[in-house]
C-alpha cells in the first residue's frame, strides 16, 4: 500500500505532492525574501502587461463570443447530465451560491472605490467632471460584467458536461477528453490538473486577501483599530478557523447555509443604502449606467488603449488585472458551478450563469458606487482622498445608522471570506485527488488553511499590488488552457450532437416501421 493511503489520504500523489513542494517553495520565498519577493513581482507584472497585454484581451472576448453562440446553437437543448436528470438546486440556492463564489468579497470592496477613483482619473478624459463620472461607472460595469462570467461558464459547462453528462471524472483534465483521449490520465492531464490549482490557490488568496484588507478598514471605523498588515494577517488566521469549520459540515450544510445567509444580509444591506441614500437618483442610474455599458460594450472589449497616450499603464492596473483575475479564478468557480449545476440545460445554463448575477451586480454596483459619485459631486464629499478599503465606511457614514450599516458590511465580507475559502479548498482537493466529487473532509481543511497562509504571504510581499501581481500572472498559463478548452468543448458538443441526430432518426424510422407493419396487420385483418 502507497505511503500516503496509510496516511489516510485520497489523492492523486503526482498532483497532490507537486502542488505542494511548488505552494511551500513559494511561502518560504515570501516569508524569508520578502523584499525581493515583491520586487519580483514588479519585474513580471511589467512585462506581461506589456507583451500579453493584446493576448488577455483578445482571449476574454473569444470566451465571451463562444459562449453567447452556445446559446444559440442547436446544442442548448443538451443537458449536463443524463436526459431524464433534473436539477439538484432551486433557482434560489443556484443563483445564491454561483453569486456567493463568483465575486463576493471583491465586488463589495470595489463597489465604491472603483467607481471613485475612475471619477479621479479616467485614462481617457479629465477626471472630477460629469462625464467622468458618467464613465466611472461605464467602466466599473465593463470590469464586472458579463465578461468574468463567460470566463466561468466557459470552466463550468466544460466540467459538468464530460463530468455529468460523459462519466469522467470532475476535473479540469476531462474538459480536454475529446482532443487528448486516454492521455489525460498521464502526465498531460497531471499538469493541466496543477496549473488549475496554482489559478485557484492564488485567485482565492488575492480574494482573500482584499477581503481582510477591508475588513481590517471595517474594524478601525466600528472599533478603533488600526489598519496594518499584522492585524489583516491575525484576521486571516480567525476567519480561516471559521471557514475550517464550514469544510467539515459540507456542501450542503456549510456552504450553501452560508450563501444563504449573507446573500440575506448583503440584500438587506442594498435595500438599506437604496431607501436612505438619493433613491431616485439611483432609479435613473441604474437604467442609464446598463444602457451606457452596452452601448459601448464592443469598443470597451477590444479597448487597449492603443491611441490614448498613458492608458497602458490604467489598463495593467484595471482591465488586465481584471482579466487575469477572473481567469485564475475561474478553475475554482467553474468547478463550483460545475459541481451545483447537474441537471441544467445549457441554455439554462448560459442563460442563468451569465445574465441573473451580472443584474444583481449591476445593481449592486449602482446602488453603492452612485450613492458614493453623488456625495462627493452634490453633498459634503470628502471620499477622495481615502484608501480603497475604507472608502465603503465612508460612504456608509454619509447615511442613518452608520454604525449598523457597518456592521452589516463587516458581516457581508467575513461571510464572502469563509464561503470563498470553504469553495476553494474543495474545487482544490478535488483536483487533488484526481475529480473525487467527495474528498475526506481533512484534505479540505488542509488546503483552506494553505489559502489563508498564501493570502498571509502576498500581503507581506507587497499587500495590493502583489495580489494584483499573482492574480494577472497566474491567469496568463491557464488563459491558454481555456482556448483549448473551448475548441474540446465544441468538439465534445457536435459529437453529442451528432449521436442524438441518429437516435432521433433511427426512433423516427422504427416508429414509422411500426405504423406500417400494423397498418399492414389491420388491412390482412
Amino acid at each position: 500500500m502507497p505511503f500516503y493511503k496509510k496516511l489516510g489520504l485520497e489523492v492523486n500523489p503526482y498532483i497532490f505532492f507537486i502542488s505542494i513542494a511548488a505552494i511551500v517553495t513559494f511561502l518560504l520565498f515570501g516569508v524569508f525574501a520578502t523584499e525581493a519577493t515583491g520586487r519580483v513581482f514588479a519585474v513580471i507584472q511589467d512585462f506581461i502587461v506589456g507583451k500579453f497585454g493584446w493576448f488577455y484581451i483578445l482571449s476574454v472576448a473569444v470566451f465571451l463570443i463562444f459562449v453567447i453562440f452556445l446559446f444559440f446553437s442547436r446544442f442548448g437543448k443538451i443537458k449536463l447530465g443524463p436526459d431524464d436528470s433534473e436539477p439538484d438546486y432551486t433557482y434560489a440556492s443556484w443563483f445564491t451560491m454561483l453569486f456567493s463564489a463568483g465575486m463576493g468579497i471583491g465586488l463589495v470592496f470595489f463597489s465604491v472605490a472603483e467607481p471613485m477613483f475612475h471619477y479621479m482619473a479616467p485614462p481617457t478624459m479629465d477626471g472630477e467632471t460629469m462625464e467622468a463620472a458618467r464613465e466611472a461607472m461605464r467602466l466599473t460595469f465593463f470590469h464586472w460584467g458579463v465578461h468574468p462570467w463567460a470566463i466561468y461558464i466557459v470552466v463550468g459547462m466544460s466540467l459538468a458536461y464530460f463530468h455529468f453528462r460523459k462519466g469522467l471524472p470532475l476535473s479540469i483534465r476531462s474538459a480536454f477528453y475529446p482532443l487528448l483521449g486516454n492521455r489525460i490520465y498521464g502526465w498531460m492531464g497531471n499538469t493541466i490538473d496543477i496549473l488549475a490549482i496554482f489559478g485557484t490557490k492564488f485567485g482565492v488568496a488575492t480574494s482573500l486577501g482584499l477581503g481582510v484588507i477591508q475588513i481590517n478598514a471595517g474594524l478601525q471605523y466600528l472599533f478603533g483599530i488600526g489598519i496594518s498588515t499584522n492585524i489583516q494577517i491575525l484576521l486571516i488566521v480567525g476567519i480561516t478557523a471559521i471557514a475550517t469549520v464550514s469544510v467539515v459540515l459540507g456542501l450542503d450544510k456549510g456552504i450553501r447555509v452560508l450563501s444563504n445567509f449573507n446573500m440575506s444580509v448583503a440584500i438587506g444591506l442594498i435595500i438599506f443604502v437604496f431607501i436612505t441614500g438619493p433613491t431616485i437618483y439611483l432609479l435613473n442610474a441604474t437604467v442609464e449606467n446598463t444602457g451606457y455599458y452596452l452601448q459601448n460594450l464592443i469598443q470597451s472589449t477590444f479597448w487597449l488603449g492603443t491611441f490614448d497616450e498613458g492608458a497602458s499603464d490604467w489598463l495593467g492596473g484595471w482591465t488586465l488585472f481584471y482579466w487575469g483575475w477572473w481567469i485564475a479564478w475561474s478553475p475554482f468557480v467553474g468547478m463550483f458551478i460545475a459541481r451545483i449545476s447537474r441537471g441544467r440545460t445549457i441554455q439554462e445554463f448560459v442563460a442563468g450563469v451569465l445574465l441573473v448575477p451580472t443584474a444583481f451586480t449591476f445593481i449592486w454596483l449602482t446602488v453603492f458606487g452612485n450613492t458614493a459619485l453623488h456625495m462627493e459631486i452634490f453633498g459634503d464629499g470628502g471620499l477622495t482622498g481615502l484608501g480603497t478599503e475604507q472608502m465603503l465606511f465612508a460612504m456608509l457614514d454619509g447615511l442613518p445608522l452608520a454604525q449598523i450599516s457597518s456592521i452589516a458590511a463587516t458581516l457581508v465580507i467575513v461571510t464572502f471570506f469563509v464561503t470563498s475559502s470553504d469553495s476553494g479548498s474543495l474545487v482544490i482537493d478535488m483536483l487533488a485527488s484526481g475529480g473525487k466529487p467527495n474528498p475526506p473532509v481533512g484534505q479540505r481543511v488542509f488546503w483552506a488553511i494553505s489559502e489563508g497562509a498564501v493570502a498571509a504571504v502576498l500581503l507581506l510581499a507587497g499587500g495590493l499590488v502583489a495580489l494584483q501581481t499573482a492574480a494577472i500572472t497566474m491567469g496568463l498559463p491557464f488563459t491558454m488552457i481555456l482556448l483549448v478548452m473551448c475548441l474540446s468543448l465544441y468538439k465534445g458538443l457536435r459529437s453529442d450532437g451528432t449521436e442524438r441526430l441518429v437516435r432521433r432518426k433511427t426512433f423516427t424510422k422504427k416508429s414509422k416501421q411500426t405504423t406500417i407493419d400494423k397498418t399492414g396487420e389491420d388491412g390482412d385483418v
